[in-house]
């Protein structure tokens, strides 16, 4: 029996490089590959810009490819990025909602357009250089998605939509090291990117003004609109709902005497809702598009740990199950800034129990 086959998506950073040696040293046959999702960029703005796939990405990539002798390719999911993720993100914001791309991204990218490709070609395995782990658990008979070692480095908040088939043919070797170790191996091993800084941005908002992107890109009017207050007051002018998100308190574009932040956006009547500090607090949501990993489904009243957002901290909550695609979260402790359109994340310790998207 030849050795397994894994297809790696290489990003040209630190981490997706490590993780090919390491497959290596696992004992894997791996074939590097970059996903081509760039859109109609000019060929200087794709070298810089373009975060985890851009050209520079690739030239990174390939390098490391041949270092450690393994086959690269580029693979083009031009489309289906720009269908699966750059849509739903313009879509979400004219919605008066927060949309994350990066889940969008790795649910309908990374995962199922990446194995489906590996399948096609007969290799058995993805992975990637997330920060997680996958285990199999024998007395569940269900594949679990586990943080990585280091807590403040961990990715496990943006990989919740993973299937039990995905999560089956899926390694993530990096998940077991902090962040450092992963830094000196690259060092050990004469990789060029050892200190290749990570990338933040959002990939296709090349300067992350997402408000030019939108206004460019979509072809809608960005129309201005009233700024209210809780009762409904008129405060003054906004230049647009899809500049706002909720807990924003910088760049509203206009001086209130106090700190005011923004609790709700209705698209419906295109006026941006803004409150004081307390009202940025609730202590329960509704979240809908739901995938459970550690179970098949959520009991009624599961405790949990939830998470909000990726930077929010772990908050002790209940599940209340409401039907088979909605739940109700309340939060022992109330929680700043609830946003539509993001995820919340439920953990049970280090394991991932599941999430969905925020009502």
């Amino acid at each position: 029996m030849g050795s397994k086959k894994v297809m790696l998506g290489m990003s040209g950073g630190v981490d997706s490089s490590v993780a090919a040696a390491i497959l290596l040293q696992q004992g894997y046959e791996v074939i590097g590959v970059t996903l081509q999702i760039w859109q109609d960029m000019n060929e200087e703005m794709q070298k810089s810009e373009g975060g985890c796939c851009s050209l520079s990405a690739v030239d990174d990539a390939r390098r490391v490819a041949n270092r450690l002798g393994i086959p690269y390719y580029v693979l083009n999911f031009k489309d289906i990025f720009n269908k699966t993720v750059i849509e739903y993100f313009k879509e979400e914001y004219f919605r008066g909602r927060t949309p994350n791309p990066c889940i969008a991204c790795n649910r309908h990218v990374k995962w199922q357009a990446m194995l489906d490709k590996a399948v096609s070609m007969g290799i058995d395995y993805i992975a990637t250089g997330h920060y997680a782990k996958v285990l199999y658990n024998t007395e569940s008979g269900r594949y679990i998605l586990k943080k990585s070692v280091t807590d403040r480095k961990d990715q496990t908040y943006a990989l919740y939509n993973l299937t039990q088939e995905q999560l089956s043919r899926t390694v993530m070797p990096v998940g077991d090291y902090p962040k450092e170790q992963i830094r000196e191996m690259a060092r050990e091993m004469g990789l060029s990117v050892a200190s290749k800084p990570d990338s933040q941005e959002i990939c296709f908002v090349h300067d992350n003004d997402y408000g030019r992107f939108l206004a460019e890109s979509c072809g809608k009017k960005i129309v201005p609109g009233k700024f209210v207050d809780t009762r409904g007051n008129i405060l003054g002018e906004h230049r647009g709902i899809v500049h706002y998100t909720v807990g924003q308190r910088k760049g509203l574009g206009i001086a209130f005497g106090k700190p005011m932040f923004v609790v709700g956006l209705d698209a419906d009547t295109n006026t941006v809702v803004l409150g004081d500090d307390s009202e940025v607090f609730s202590n329960e949501l509704t979240a809908a598009d739901l995938n459970f990993i550690s179970v098949d489904k959520p009991a009624d009243g599961m405790r949990v740990g939830a998470k909000v957002r990726y930077s929010a901290k772990e908050s002790p909550a209940t599940i209340h199950v409401l039907n088979d695609d909605r739940v109700r979260v309340v939060f022992d402790e109330p929680q700043r800034a609830i946003t539509p359109g993001q995820a919340v994340v439920f953990y049970d310790g280090d394991a991932v129990v599941g999430g969905g998207t925020i009502d």
